[in-house]
């Protein structure tokens, strides 16, 4: 099953500062039939205006991925660690027994990113946070691992899940193929540029939801970033 969740059906939020689109139910967006993806539980699509952010706040037994797409993101949280994320990279936050973080746009510029929740295999587990760069040309033609719970994925951040966060920019007419367990979810949004997964076409920040397929074919139509997470 393929399943596509156009950008303009997506929940809004408009707040200024902040401009979100949820492809889950979050805050004052709820969607029964969208709740979540196998272990996926959030996946906001958000654009934070310059010299502004996420003040101060908690969070408990969930694994947090940030994908930067546009600008930058500075984090702090209350074990002490701060760091840039800069465009193309990426940071967890493992957040375990519980942990307060902010998340500033420090930048001159706007800066858009996708924030991704996983429901965490580990609960009660101690917190901990990670950055790291992923070079764009390390992902051209193909799928790169960026965050994983699984051990083989010796390069990528660690997270308490067993889930896959990955990365792919392609060319259009490129082709990036995985196979899958077919009992899993699987969903990917394409940054910029359509895209056909299997043969069905999504635009552009399209949610595509995928369960019930061996293998997953995505070929550009235009040229595309894309991200894809296997959460089961």
């Amino acid at each position: 099953m393929i399943d596509i969740r156009p950008f303009g059906t997506l929940g809004r939020a408009n707040h200024g500062w902040l401009n979100a689109c949820h492809h889950f139910s979050f805050g004052n967006y709820h969607d029964p039939r969208r709740m979540s993806w196998g272990a996926i539980r959030v996946w906001n699509d958000d654009e934070i205006a310059a010299r502004s952010g996420f003040p101060p706040h908690p969070h408990s037994d969930m694994e947090i991925i940030t994908y930067v797409r546009e600008g930058a993101i500075t984090h702090q949280d209350s074990m002490g660690n701060q760091g840039r994320t800069e465009a193309g990279d990426v940071q967890v936050m493992s957040a375990g027994t519980g942990v307060r973080h902010a998340e500033y746009n420090l930048e001159d510029e706007e800066t858009t990113l996708f924030q991704i929740w996983v429901q965490t295999d580990r609960p009660g587990a101690q917190p901990s946070w990670g950055a790291k760069k992923f070079p764009k040309d390390d992902r051209a033609g193909g799928f790169v691992t960026l965050a994983s719970g699984f051990a083989e994925d010796e390069d990528a951040l660690r997270i308490n899940a067993a889930a896959r966060v990955m990365g792919a920019n392609l060319k259009a007419g490129e082709i990036a193929g995985l196979q899958l367990d077919p009992s899993r979810h699987v969903y990917l949004v394409a940054v910029n540029g359509a895209v056909e997964v299997n043969g069905v076409r999504a635009e552009p920040r399209d949610g595509v939801a995928i369960t019930g397929e061996a293998r997953v074919e995505i070929r550009a139509l235009a040229d595309a970033e894309i991200i894809l997470v296997d959460a089961g």
